[in-house]
């Protein structure tokens, strides 16, 4: 019954001989010997082949163990499912944060260009001899220099990106 139980979880952990002898520090030889019922290990190499297996020693000296079954590989196919499913849902839920961000973003454009048409772009005619000002007026009128040239290609790839992230109904 151990040697049965020895030779089938270390198949179904997909193990050769010689890997489990490497991982106990065995030669190959003694794994052969156990699997055919010829010797039995030490209950210190018990406790190892149950690390190994990530099982109870128990379950090596108890009852025979059965290879997986078809219903076992359905088991796994409705794990993978449910994953598959996990993956599906995350997916949806980034491509809906990305679609409200660039429909954010231009939304922010857009009031960011009525606020400076509301202000009649005040730059033009800012008043520089103060010193008080003159710090604000340079910083605003670069903010709108730049805003003015980049904006209008942010807006574009905002709305093309709001389109291509839309959900397909």
């Amino acid at each position: 019954m151990l040697n049965e139980n020895i030779k089938t979880i270390r198949k179904s952990k997909g193990l050769s001989q010689e890997e489990l002898a490497i991982k106990l520090s065995v030669v190959r030889q003694t794994i052969s010997k156990w699997e055919q019922g010829l010797s039995v290990p030490d209950a210190d190499m018990l406790i190892s082949i149950s690390e190994v297996f990530e099982i109870p020693v128990s379950t090596l000296l108890g009852e025979t163990v059965v290879e997986r079954k078809a219903d076992d590989l359905r088991v796994i196919a409705e794990k993978l499912e449910v994953i598959n499913l996990q993956l599906a849902h995350e997916k949806a839920v980034r491509q809906k944060v990305i679609h409200w961000f660039f429909v954010l973003l231009c939304v922010i454009i857009a009031a960011v260009f009525a606020i400076l048409k509301a202000l009649n772009s005040p730059y033009l005619g800012w008043d520089y001899s103060h010193p008080e000002t003159a710090a604000a007026g340079v910083l605003f009128h670069a903010f709108e220099w730049l805003f003015i040239r980049i904006a209008p290609f942010a807006l574009i790839g905002a709305i093309v990106g709001a389109c291509f992230t839309r959900k397909k109904v």
